[in-house]
């Protein structure tokens, strides 16, 4: 016999709507790749194409591939850590940081590309970077995989940090 509690009906529900909130976590993710893409405009003649960039500055055919693999570990763990229950405050903490810097993210393309402003990239990018860690903070409180899964994405911002202090240093 079914058991037909609230508390099992609840369970139901969340194991059948869990795979359309993993497809929109991942979605919303990736939409902040998607919106800073119209303004990243890196081919022959544009602005990037034509400044100083370090030796370590990797091929362009390498950025779309890193960038949807962390967009759709982010959606993941956006995902877990929603499962948790946006009931409960600490998940709502967390969520609301987690979208911060997404927003940041997006943000990073339109002032680096879009403004064509390394500095203001540079700027941004630390305040990016600080939301990146609080958020695995957050995220490791409530689930340790959902922080788990954004350390390749600090890794790689770590990095693009780096590599927008060596562009704006070689572009005063």
């Amino acid at each position: 016999m079914v058991s037909s509690s609230p508390e099992s009906l609840d369970t139901q529900n969340r194991r059948i709507r869990s795979p359309l909130i993993l497809l929109i976590a991942i979605v919303i993710c990736n939409l902040a790749g998607v919106l800073g893409s119209l303004v990243t405009v890196t081919g022959s003649g544009s602005w990037y194409a034509g400044i100083t960039k370090p030796v370590f500055n990797p091929p362009g055919f390498v950025f779309a591939p890193v960038w949807t693999t962390l967009y759709i570990l982010m959606g993941i763990s956006l995902y877990l850590i929603w499962m948790e229950g946006t009931g409960m405050k600490d998940v709502r903490i967390a969520l609301i940081v987690f979208a911060v810097q997404l927003v940041l993210n997006g943000l990073w393309t339109f002032l680096f590309f879009g403004l064509q402003s390394p500095l203001l990239g540079l700027i941004e990018i630390f305040v990016l970077w600080i939301f990146i860690v609080l958020t695995i903070v957050l995220f490791y409180r409530i689930r340790r995989t959902s922080a788990y899964l954004l350390v390749p994405y600090l890794l790689w911002v770590s990095f693009a940090s780096f590599l927008t202090y060596t562009i704006w240093t070689l572009n005063p």
